[in-house]
């Protein structure tokens, strides 16, 4: 039988509220999720013009082959931030000092699938200094010229996302049933092909972001 104490749900809502005030804000759905972090890396050339550095992944790699990224990799527990991660995966890969790499700042948190999330931020290596990939992870180290990129329309192509259900899936507890109609979403996809490379993918979207902020 429910309890007549008038102040119970006073007390209930105390325990709410200090719940909710020791956690931080998060995205519903991603509490373990697999986290990286990334960064956009620029670099004055010799003439003093920014430029945007990309990577051509090993093919040798277990994950994306070939493909074009950006520096980045998992946050270890031994990273102290987000932005720690980001740094130290680019000194890593491209071979320079942690030192030698300033943080710019952070660009929006990437959702990416539904088990993934992105942390990118945008950092700056001192002018001259040379780079030395790691072969294992990095088959080659390219640069644009941002002035260029942001001049430049990628190609843009709408996917859409459809639902697959399980065999077993209970439609009977649904309105409709198997009529419900299901909310339709469209993943964006941008192509840079600039150069003879082609930049697609999280990297394109992460690229593209990077670019808008400033126009």
């Amino acid at each position: 039988m429910p309890s007549t104490d008038s102040n119970q749900w006073a007390s209930h809502v105390q325990a709410i509220r200090q719940t909710l005030a020791a956690r931080k804000q998060g995205l519903l759905g991603y509490i373990d999720a697999r986290k990286t972090a990334v960064l956009v890396t620029l670099q004055p050339n010799a003439h003093g013009e920014l430029e945007v550095l990309f990577e051509h992944r090993a093919k040798t790699l277990r994950r994306q082959p070939g493909e074009i990224s950006f520096p980045g990799g998992h946050i270890e527990p031994s990273d102290n931030s987000e932005a720690d991660a980001a740094i130290r995966e680019a000194s890593e890969e491209l071979g320079v000092s942690v030192s030698d790499i300033e943080l710019v700042g952070a660009l929006d948190v990437l959702p990416a699938g539904s088990s993934l999330l992105v942390y990118p931020f945008v950092g700056l290596i001192r002018q001259g200094v040379r780079l030395n990939p790691n072969p294992d992870e990095v088959a080659e180290v390219f640069s644009l010229s941002c002035n260029r990129l942001l001049m430049f329309d990628p190609d843009v192509y709408d996917i859409p996302l459809k639902p697959e259900f399980p065999e077993d899936f209970p439609y009977h507890l649904i309105p409709n049933g198997r009529n419900y109609k299901w909310r339709t979403a469209v993943q964006r996809q941008y192509f840079f092909q600039m150069d003879g490379w082609v930049i697609w993918g999280l990297t394109a979207r992460i690229l593209k972001h990077f670019l808008d902020l400033q126009r």
